[in-house]
This record gives structure tokens, C-alpha cells and sequence, in this order.
């Protein structure tokens, strides 16, 4: 009986793995997804409702993560990556947009996984934001931060990030897609009326500010990632973390 049960386990484990994934991407482009919509129907509403569905992205993409019941040698890289981005973040607090949470959330996703990528980077955000204020900013903070970390393991996975180069390239634009994010939401919520003009206007009055993040998380990555990988990548293989 328990030789069947486990042949059963063990053939049910590809369905659950791509149910999974494709809940994670459902999760994911909800938010993106929201912002257009309310963006294109000029929803009156839309500061709350896509605040709600950030939030439901968020609490969904951690639900699924605990769905996974990874073990408490797997949640301590995790952990410690999510708490050395959050300190990371409030030790520049005196540089405006100069912070090293997105390189660190690059290279955790690399190195542990996209869903890990993911937690480093809600987490950073989330307890950061208690030296901050949170706000209603927060989700949407979790939420770009975590993409980043999300889309690093995919790409890392792939084979598509490997190098200098490629994980700097990649840290330039995820840092611009943050902005986008951000912006986005503001835009979207807040300006009214809504037009292309505004909207544009409101994006180049950021961009200078997330042009200083992107290049930061380029410097950070440069000196953080070949050294910090060879490291978590050792310990991961010693633990079979992953």
C-alpha cells in the first residue's frame, strides 16, 4: 500500500508542479493585467480596486509558496537574503534610490529559485517599510521587488542570466520595470484626469530617479554577484536546498 501511494505521489507531482506554475502566472500579470484595464476604462476606482489586486497577487504568490512546505533548512537562505535586502535598504536610506535590494533580489532568485527570488524580495519590502511607514505603497513595493526576484529565477534557470553582462542588463531593466510598476500605479490611481500627457508626464518626472536605481542595482550587482553566488550556490549543493 505505501509503494502505492507513493507511485501515485510520484505521478500526480507534474501536475501539481505545472498547476503551480501556471497559478503563479495568473497571480502575476493580474496586477499588470489591472492596471491596463482601469487605465483604459478610466475606472474612477482605481487606486483601491488595483491596490486589492496587488494585494491578492501578493498573498496568493506567498500561499503558494507555503503550499510547497518547504523545510526549515530551505526557508533560512530565504530569510536571511530577504533580512540583508531589508537592512541593505535602510543603511542607504540617506541616498535616495541608491539601495541594493534589487541586486540582492537578483541573486537570490538566481541561486534559490524564482519563488524564494520572490519572497526575498516581498520580504525586503515588507520590513523595510517598517523603518519607512507602510503604506498603501507597500504591496506594490512587495509585489515589483518580488517580480524581479521571480522573473531572475526563471531567467537564471533558462540559462538566460549567467554572466556579468547579462545579469547587469538584466538588473538595468528589471530596475526600470520597477518604476513602471510604481508609477503605473500611481498614474493610474491618482491622476486625474487621466491622459496621455499626464501620464507621460508623470513617467519622465520619475525616470531620473529610477535611472539612479537601475544604475545602483548594476554597481551592487557587479560587486556582490560573482562572489555571493559562488557562496550560495555551495551551500545550496551542500543542503540540497533546492
Amino acid at each position: 500500500m505505501d509503494n502505492n501511494a507513493q507511485q501515485i505521489n510520484q505521478m500526480q507531482q507534474p501536475l501539481r508542479t505545472h498547476v503551480t506554475q501556471v497559478l503563479e502566472i495568473i497571480l502575476l500579470l493580474a496586477v499588470p493585467t489591472a492596471l491596463f484595464v482601469c487605465a483604459a476604462l478610466r475606472i474612477e476606482a482605481a487606486a483601491g480596486l488595483t491596490l486589492f489586486i496587488a494585494v491578492v497577487g501578493v498573498m496568493g504568490m506567498m500561499a503558494n509558496y507555503e503550499a510547497s512546505r518547504p523545510a526549515l533548512r530551505q526557508l533560512m537562505p530565504t530569510v536571511v537574503l530577504g533580512a540583508v535586502a531589508a537592512a541593505g535598504r535602510v543603511l542607504f536610506a540617506v541616498v535616495p534610490d541608491i539601495k541594493p535590494v534589487s541586486a540582492i533580489t537578483i541573486v537570490a532568485g538566481a541561486c534559490l529559485g524564482r519563488r524564494n527570488g520572490f519572497m526575498v524580495g516581498a520580504l525586503a519590502a515588507l520590513v523595510s517599510n517598517m523603518f519607512f511607514g507602510q503604506g498603501p505603497w507597500t504591496p506594490w513595493q512587495m509585489y515589483a521587488w518580488g517580480l524581479i526576484g521571480y522573473l531572475s529565477g526563471v531567467l537564471a534557470q533558462k540559462g538566460i542570466i549567467s554572466s556579468g553582462r547579462s545579469v547587469s542588463v538584466f538588473g538595468f531593466l528589471s530596475c526600470l520595470l520597477y518604476g513602471v510598476i510604481l508609477n503605473g500605479w500611481y498614474i493610474v490611481g491618482y491622476v486625474y484626469p487621466l491622459t496621455l500627457t499626464g501620464a507621460l508626464a508623470a513617467l519622465l518626472a520619475g525616470f531620473s530617479l529610477d535611472l539612479v536605481h537601475a544604475v545602483a542595482t548594476v554597481v551592487f550587482l557587479a560587486l556582490i554577484w560573482k562572489p555571493w553566488t559562488i557562496r550560495i550556490r555551495r551551500v545550496v549543493r551542500t543542503y540540497d536546498l533546492v
